[in-house]
């Protein structure tokens, strides 16, 4: 009888451990989906304020987790990403990790699920974003850009006639933008209204033809249609961001291609919890839970 009641306790043990364990993966899979998940930072693109072999951990549940069909994303069928209720907006300066709107082409977004990007917000949907001498410059925003020492390094970089500065989105030879005298550039939010014309078409086709999921095209008159509509005005159905990198000089960021949906943004970094140096795999202890800023 004594040797059934150990047996029977240590069964009882037993399941009392799984259903610890099932009760931790559980917790674990919903914090990863609705709170908190981590990245690991593998280029110097945001340098200094993240380091290659920085772990960070990104806040989902500020600006709302997002839900979607992973089967269909990973089948390449259509889907809709939702986005639960937060208690903040993104703002000037976060630092954001998103799934890259183009993986395959600049000039067309689609989704994929295992690319991801980190950069700091520059300007929010409704902003209006320019680039002089190398300074970014968003209007009615006065508070200073939290990458203004990097940028001070592109400036100096492209300087006089000895180094011409990159071309740069939306890539027209005629517009002129590069990497040092860019835009100004409107950002759009949901629900404003842009007259389509050549240089709306220019700024904007990929985004609404993302959002149509049909092609939008211009004809040699300069008239725009979607599919065979012709279109004089468009409301957009999305927010957008321009994103930037820390370390201008060596970021491939909207500079390159374009504005960022927001339904492609994961959340806000805003803790590093662990750095490792990827030369010398040792601990880096004086970022460990550093702040993101």
């Amino acid at each position: 009888m004594e040797k059934r009641q150990k047996i029977l306790k240590w069964l009882n043990n037993l399941i009392n451990l799984f259903l610890l364990i099932c009760l931790l993966v559980i917790v674990y899979f919903i914090l990863q989906v609705f709170a908190v998940t981590s990245f690991k930072i593998p280029t110097d693109s945001m340098v200094p304020t993240l380091l290659p072999g920085d772990c960070i951990l990104v806040d989902k549940c500020s600006k709302g987790a997002r839900l979607f069909d992973v089967a269909a994303v990973l089948n390449g069928e259509e889907f809709t990403i939702h986005r639960m209720p937060g208690w903040r907006n993104y703002r000037h300066n976060d630092v954001l990790v998103f799934n890259f709107p183009y993986p395959v082409s600049w000039d067309s977004i689609n989704f994929d699920v295992m690319l991801y990007y980190v950069k700091r917000c520059i300007a929010l949907p409704g902003d209006t974003v320019e680039i002089r001498d190398g300074h970014y410059k968003v209007k009615g925003f006065d508070n200073e850009l939290k990458n203004i020492v990097v940028r001070k390094d592109l400036s100096f970089f492209f300087y006089g006639d000895t180094v011409t500065a990159p071309s740069s989105f939306p890539w027209d030879p005629v517009l002129g933008w590069t990497m040092k005298e860019f835009g100004p550039l409107p950002v759009p939010a949901k629900g404003d209204v842009v007259l389509m014309d050549s240089l709306s078409w220019m700024l904007y086709h990929q985004l609404i033809t993302w959002e149509q999921k049909q092609p939008l095209r211009i004809d040699e008159s300069g008239h725009i249609y979607i599919g065979d509509s012709l279109v004089r005005k468009y409301r957009f159905r999305e927010n957008y961001y321009f994103m930037a990198g820390d370390n201008s000089c060596n970021s491939q960021d909207s500079r390159y291609w374009g504005l960022l949906p927001e339904p492609f943004i994961v959340g806000k970094a805003v803790r590093i919890w662990k750095s490792v140096d990827r030369e010398t795999d040792k601990i880096r202890w004086d970022r460990i839970w550093k702040r993101i800023e």
